[in-house]
Order: C-alpha cells, then sequence, then structure tokens
C-alpha cells in the first residue's frame, strides 16, 4: 500500500482528542471551522462503504461523545456532518474519514448547508 496521510496521522497522536478502538477524532487548529475534525477508522479503508459493522457501531459512539465534547467547549448553533466519496465525489485523501464542522449563527454562511449551494448551482443553471 501506498502511504497515507491519514494512517501517518493517526500514528502521530498530537491531533487525537478522542479515540476508542476502532475509530479516532482529529482536530487540528483551523482559523475558519472553528472546532471542526474529523473522525477516521484507525484501519485503512478506502471509503464509508468499506467499514466494517463493527466499525460502524465505534463511529456511532465516537460521533456522540465529539458531539458532547464540542458543545462544551465550542457552544455551535448547529453542525454539518459528511463523508467524500471517490475522486468524483470530492474524496481527495483515499482513506475513510467524518468531516465534523460545527456551525454557529454569527458566521458569513449560516443556515446554508449543502443544499443551499446545490440550489445556487441549479440557479445558475437556469
Amino acid at each position: 500500500m501506498n502511504s497515507c496521510r491519514f494512517c501517518d496521522r493517526l500514528s502521530d497522536r498530537t491531533e487525537t482528542i478522542l479515540e476508542n478502538d476502532l475509530c479516532v477524532f482529529l482536530q487540528k487548529e483551523e482559523a475558519v471551522l472553528i472546532g471542526s475534525g474529523l473522525i477516521i477508522p484507525r484501519a485503512h479503508r478506502e471509503t464509508v462503504f468499506d467499514l466494517t459493522a463493527a466499525e460502524w457501531t465505534a463511529l456511532y459512539d465516537i460521533i456522540h461523545q465529539a458531539k458532547t465534547m464540542l458543545d462544551q467547549t465550542y457552544h455551535p448553533d448547529g453542525y454539518n456532518l459528511g463523508w467524500n466519496c471517490g475522486a468524483i465525489g470530492g474524496q481527495h485523501v483515499f482513506h475513510a474519514h467524518l468531516h465534523i464542522i460545527p456551525r454557529y449563527k454569527n458566521e458569513p454562511h449560516a443556515g446554508k448547508g449543502i443544499r443551499y449551494w446545490l440550489s445556487q448551482d441549479e440557479n445558475k443553471r437556469k
């Protein structure tokens, strides 16, 4: 297997905030997406569709732990959660990872999730 940026990040541990046997929640300092992070399976899985049932259970547990921690630390007003799968789906690192992005009512794009951006694109085509 070629070198994987996320496999390397898992061994570094400086960005590890929460973990269980099968998944980790990583964060790094972000100037724009305050509190955002990634949940990554420890085992190298290319996309979310490759996760095992046990990894889904571990992911469920760590999502809720991450939300509790983010709510207590950053007090967001909402969240975006997302997977990008495959190059055409926007995936750039081919190790499955779930984006967790706290959202705030005072940010420039508050209330504008993926449906907003898709509808803007649809409006441009009309």
